[in-house]
């Protein structure tokens, strides 16, 4: 890859990452439409490395509460906000894992075409914008149920389809169960974290068993230019999505799947 390709794609992957609109889709596109190199294995792992290490930095506070609450609460009849917390971020987490290892070689051979991204981009957006538009944006994070867990959990399963994005359904799914926007965006990050962790150990054990030359300059520059991309998004977007709501990335995601079908079907 080019030192432009470099940046540009760790940048794409650090912001789309925590966006409602599929960081997946986006660093497929690029292949796609303007026929760039795929990124290979090593820079995916790169950028995700950059985009992890921004989420838990930004939640450094909330992961080392919930951390010392589960080990201390956790196992007992007296449970804390933070370690009941850390439990449903534990059982939100086991549906995709499961999913995962079922469907993922039946996605990466048949689901990764910019034919399915422009479904997906479309589809689950409007069904952003319909969760969102019908919201009662009232319940708050420390509330969360386990069932209610469990349901974001599952929605989270379809982003294993490249397009939908994670941080998307589980943002509809969260607040069509009545969440408030920065609850539903909370919770879907702390989500984040074991799913970019478990996904980036499996890429990295493959990586070490590749034979393939590592381009460590490369490597270091996206990670670097994800995380910095990743923290910046993360925190603009809790500070804003009170106020802006789900309706701009909605826009963006129709305007973004027929961009999509124009260059299929042209």
């Amino acid at each position: 890859m080019t030192l432009f390709e470099i940046v540009v794609l760790a940048i794409i992957q650090g912001i789309t990452e925590f966006l409602p609109i599929s960081s997946s889709a986006h660093l497929l596109l690029p292949a796609e439409l303007l026929g760039w190199a795929s990124q290979g294995l090593a820079f995916d792992v790169a950028v995700h490395v950059g985009s992890l290490l921004a989420v838990m930095i930004y939640f450094r506070r909330d992961i080392l509460q919930m951390a010392s609450a589960w080990l201390s609460h956790g196992f007992s009849r007296e449970q804390t906000v933070d370690s009941r917390l850390a439990w449903w971020v534990i059982l939100a987490t086991l549906p995709a894992i499961a999913a995962g290892f079922v469907f993922e070689e039946y996605i990466e051979l048949y689901a990764r075409t910019a034919s399915v991204i422009a479904i997906t981009t479309i589809g689950f957006g409007l069904l952003l914008w319909y969760a969102d538009a019908g919201a009662k944006h009232t319940q708050k994070l420390d509330t969360l149920t386990a069932r209610q867990a469990l349901l974001i959990g599952i929605a989270q399963v379809f982003a294993l389809i490249p397009g939908t994005s994670r941080s998307g359904i589980t943002m509809t799914a969260g607040l069509m169960l009545g969440l408030d926007r920065e609850s539903c965006a909370r919770f879907s990050f702390l989500l984040s974290i074991p799913i970019i962790l478990g996904a980036g150990s499996l890429a990295t054990m493959e990586l070490l068993e590749s034979t393939a030359p590592v381009d460590w300059s490369a490597l270091g520059m996206g990670a670097a230019f994800s995380f910095v991309s990743a923290y910046l998004c993360i925190y603009l977007f809790l500070s804003w999505i009170s106020r802006i709501g789900m309706f701009p990335f909605v826009v963006y995601r129709l305007a973004l799947g027929a961009i999509l079908l124009w260059f299929i079907f042209t």
